[in-house]
């Protein structure tokens, strides 16, 4: 360097070599006034000196402000020279900083200023330096700490004196509402917490959720500063804001010590939350043995229900506390304690799948077959949720296959609907009836085609389940499957015989409903199967009049071409051209002219399909009609034309196309022709 080689310089530096004499590099280089080498020394400190104050350089510092570093130069997260000296409790070089002008009020991008980190670290000469400086003793971070909620929080109760002494704000909040009081029990300091209720912290002073020092002593287990607290009158009962005390919280987090002396101190073990919980409700469910065994002896209600009606059994049962459950019952529980819906701890267990608290209540008397309002026993739930090894647990204990819930379903019905194939062939094995009726006739064949459970069908029509079971409505399994679309189990279906013309009440067929929804390849199969294509309901109303009120061309294709008539009539005369022309599906009123229906065609009150277009304003369609040979003078039994009836209604743009080809010296009466359509399939 004293030669200026500041190439060999920066090797140097990049190798952090340091010369054997002991003249700084920096001096020799300011003496030999090489600005170049100076510059390379320089150029870390001047680029962020922070890393070089932090180590107390109170030289180094000087050597770098008379070289022009910035002093309150700032890191990317905002840390300054000043920030790092606090820390690191170097007084000689903050007393520097300050002289030369530093910022204290420059903060961090967390809002944290020097004063905060002397505070943490518990710097007494430092705090008070920043302080006689001028410190802001109310600064807050980001989140709303105090310097006095850092000292708290890391128990410098020295410091905490000074800053009570300097006038800091002992009810001051963080964000969610945590006081320094807060902060020493949070950090289990004993003598923190002393010092700030003697300089007058409210001992039961509350967060935002209403939680007290004690609430945070009891979550955190500090069984000292709980004591301090308490023995200060702090309220063993405070409420949080869902309704949690500091014993519901010690319970929580198996704080068994804590548990101990809220209780010596008063704590109400009987107390509830918002949501009625007991502490043994809460010591149940997180299945904290030694709390709930001693919430026993001390006298705990093992049966008390929450506001859902849930027992300490229950909520053992739901968490799966299996020894939780064994305590509860021996020391009283009742074991077919009933909560809303009338579900007892066995229900929770089948519903979960958990063998061993299911057995455990059994041997314990609960009732197999206990219904709950809906009527589901414990298999119901079991064979819902697929829990194949409680299922067994139950059969084995004599629950029964055959019971029904309010709406008929066995359980063999809900594994049907929920294609459970292991609990299906269980049940079948132990003679659950196959075609056991729902109240409104369906049997499991019929769910387990609705849900398309091939596999479960398969299995219903193996062990003899009948293809032919009619529900109420009439419907077979064949008719939900069309309906539903389920290719794979109508095939299965139709390969055990179902009859593709089986008739509901109101003489639908399964092809009636395909050809309804629109279902193409269903359609064709049903109709290579034998279906029939132009049968006629109790109403007259065939598959192609249900085509042509949902507009379903494709599926009106296939009948026509398998030998569908273009034409049928319903009883009341309708023909399919009437009932597209009246739903305005005019794809559907284009195909059928175009494959030769009657234009003209009349119902038994004298109606064409020009009349029921009018009647519902289808101008597009009146178009289409008339283009086709529609008689605009056509008259109803009444004596109506389409143009009468589009002129009682008001529909200008029909008027308009039809009186230029319309006489209109005919008589006028008041359409009836709306009178006509009413509930879908049933009234044409």
């Amino acid at each position: 360097m004293q030669q200026g080689h500041d190439r060999v310089v920066a090797v140097l530096l990049e190798n952090d070599t340091k010369g054997k004499v002991k003249l700084p590099a920096l001096h020799i280089a300011a003496k030999k006034d090489d600005c170049k080498a100076a510059a390379l020394l320089l150029e870390p400190f001047l680029l962020g000196p922070s890393d070089n104050i932090e180590a107390g350089q109170e030289e180094v510092a000087k050597i770098l402000v008379d070289n022009g570093a910035t002093i309150n130069v700032q890191s990317l997260n905002g840390f300054t020279p000043l920030y790092m000296a606090a820390q690191e409790n170097h007084d000689g070089v903050v007393r520097y900083l300050l002289s030369k002008g530093g910022n204290q009020t420059l903060a961090t991008e967390h809002n944290i200023t020097p004063l905060h980190v002397a505070c943490k670290w518990g710097k007494v000469a430092m705090v008070e330096l920043l302080i006689s400086k001028g410190a802001n003793i109310e600064a807050k971070t980001r989140d709303g700490l105090t310097p006095l909620h850092c000292a708290a929080r890391s128990g410098h109760d020295n410091v905490i004196d000074i800053l009570i002494e300097k006038g800091a704000a002992l009810y001051s909040k963080t964000k969610n509402g945590l006081a320094p009081l807060h902060m020493a029990s949070q950090g289990d300091h004993e003598a923190a917490t002393r010092v700030l209720i003697y300089h007058g912290a409210g001992v039961d002073e509350i967060t935002v959720d209403y939680l007290t020092a004690l609430h945070v002593a009891s979550h955190c287990g500090h069984v000292r500063v709980a004591k301090t607290l308490l023995d200060r009158k702090a309220d063993p009962n405070a409420r949080a804001l869902n309704g949690f005390t500091p014993l519901h919280i010690a319970c929580k987090k198996n704080r068994y010590k804590v548990v101990e002396l809220l209780l010596k101190y008063g704590a109400s073990i009987a107390a509830t939350t918002e949501s009625g919980l007991t502490p043994l409700h809460v010591a149940s469910f997180m299945g904290c043995m030694n709390i709930a065994i001693f919430l026993l002896q001390a006298g705990a209600a093992p049966d008390t229900a929450t506001v859902r009606g849930e027992t300490p059994l229950h909520l053992a049962a739901r968490a799966n506390q299996t020894d939780i459950v064994r305590i509860l019952l021996r020391n009283g529980a009742s074991v077919d304690a009933r909560a809303r819906e009338d579900q007892t701890p066995l229900h929770v267990a089948s519903r979960l799948g958990n063998g061993d608290i299911a057995s455990l209540l059994l041997q314990h008397g609960a009732s197999v077959d206990a219904p709950t309002k809906d009527g589901y026993t414990a298999l119901h739930i079991s064979a819902k949720e697929g829990q194949d090894e409680v299922a067994s647990i139950l059969t084995e204990s004599g629950a029964s296959i055959t019971a029904t819930t309010k709406k008929g379903f066995t359980p063999l019905h809900l594994a049907a609907k929920y294609g459970r194939m292991k609990i299906a062939q269980m049940l079948l094995q132990k003679d659950a009836p196959v075609d056991s009726q729902g109240k409104n006739g369906v049997t499991p064949l019929h769910v387990a085609s609705h849900y398309d459970h091939q596999n479960v069908a398969l299995l219903l029509l193996d062990r003899g389940a009948s293809p032919h079971a009619v529900a109420k409505n009439g419907y077979t399994p064949l008719h939900i499957a069309a309906k539903k679309n389920q290719m794979d189990i109508a095939t299965t279906l139709l390969e055990y015989n179902a009859k593709p013309n089986a008739e509901s009440k109101a003489g639908f067929t399964p092809l009636h409903l395909s050809a309804q929804e629109g279902h193409t390849d269903m359609s064709s199969l049903l109709i290579e199967h034998g279906a029939t294509v132009s049968h006629q309901a109790k109403n007259g109303l065939t598959p192609l009049h249900l085509c042509a009120q949902e507009d379903k061309v494709n599926v009106a294709t296939i009948l026509v071409k398998n030998g569908a008539e273009i034409d049928p009539v319903t009883k009341a005369g309708f023909t399919p051209l009437h009932i597209a022309s009246h739903f305005g599906q005019l794809n559907m009123v284009r195909y059928l002219v175009e494959n030769g229906a009657n234009v003209n065609a009349t119902t038994n009150l004298g109606y064409t399909p020009l009349h029921q277009a009018s009647q519902q304003g289808r101008v597009l369609i009146i178009d289409l009609l008339l283009g086709a040979g529609a008689q605009p003078n056509a008259t109803t039994n009444h004596g109506q034309t389409a143009l009468n009836i589009a002129q009682k209604l008001g529909y200008i743009s029909v008027i308009e196309t039809l009186k230029i080809v319309t006489e209109t010296n005919g008589p006028q009466h008041r359409s009836k022709a709306g009178l006509h359509f009413g509930d879908r399939n049933s009234k044409y």
